[in-house]
């Protein structure tokens, strides 16, 4: 899951950089209002911490130009204003979400998870082919070779997840907040019993899996 992060102090930029990462987000960044606008627009993140006090033109400013632009990347406003009036302010923008500083970045990450793995496909987005596969997300089907795939959603979720991001590593936080995102009790074996149900669907029997396990890492859909 690929975050940008919008935050003009750059010790607490490098802080969340760090901390972020090593929770297994990749962290894009920009340190004012212009470069968050380019970031936000060119660099596609899955979610957006945005701080509201920025040089050049601040949070607030920024998230209405994306919207304007019918950008609808989820964002979460970070901010050290508290006051009731300055939360709405936010969400009358178009924020998802707002942490007042400071936070925990334990809350941070994971409040990022949710609105990136809740964030709808919108409609007529284009499908995804893999191989003989192609995958419809605005009707939520998977065919392979024309024939329908009558797989659950949490698979079909998953191999979304894998292809759009096809040849490279899917850490299983991300997987685990992409398909689990609802859920009040996870299992430990969760994430490793989708992944087995999908190769069910898609592998070819007596052919290596076209999803491959990076141990201790996550998974990667090759093919």
């Amino acid at each position: 899951m690929k975050v940008l992060l919008v935050e003009d102090s750059p010790g607490l930029r490098d802080s969340l950089v760090r901390g972020l990462s090593r929770l297994g987000l990749v962290v894009e960044q920009a340190h004012d209002g212009p470069s968050g606008l380019w970031a936000a627009t060119e660099l596609q993140p899955d979610v957006i911490a945005l701080d509201v006090m920025l040089p050049g033109f601040d949070g607030l400013e920024l998230l209405r130009r994306l919207r304007a632009r019918q950008l609808r990347t989820p964002v979460l406003m970070l901010s050290a204003l508290t006051e009731v009036e300055d939360k709405l302010q936010g969400f009358e923008a178009g924020a998802d979400d707002y942490l007042p500083k400071p936070f925990d970045l334990r809350e941070l990450a994971a409040r990022l998870r949710v609105l990136a793995a809740r964030h709808a496909v919108e409609p007529g987005a284009a499908p995804i082919e893999v191989g003989d596969l192609r995958i419809d997300r605005t009707r939520s089907e998977v065919r392979r070779k024309g024939e329908l795939l009558p797989m659950r959603r949490r698979e079909r979720l998953l191999l979304e997840l894998l292809s759009s991001q096809r040849g490279c590593v899917v850490k299983r936080t991300t997987i685990e907040a992409k398909l689990y995102a609802d859920a009040t009790e996870l299992q430990s074996n969760s994430v490793e019993a989708a992944v087995s149900q999908l190769r069910r669907w898609i592998d070819e029997p007596g052919q290596p899996s076209r999803i491959v396990t990076q141990r201790g890492e996550g998974y990667k859909l090759e093919r």
